[in-house]
């Protein structure tokens, strides 16, 4: 659990979620907010999916 937390590529789309959490509370509530969600979404699988790699990789070459 500790090597996702400490990700760098799981923190950095976790910060990023301050942006649309912010948008989300001011601004208006259209299609893009939506697509905004997404692609905060996306990029947070993307980044676990990452460590998740990283990691097997790891331990192969262990």
């Amino acid at each position: 659990m500790r090597k996702y937390l400490f990700s760098g590529a799981v923190l950095s789309s976790l910060f990023g979620a301050v942006g649309v959490i912010r948008a989300t509370q001011a601004g208006p509530r259209d299609w893009r907010l939506v697509l905004m969600w997404i692609s905060w979404a996306a990029t947070l699988a993307i980044a676990i999916g990452t460590v998740a790699d990283e990691q097997k990789r790891r331990e192969l070459v262990e």
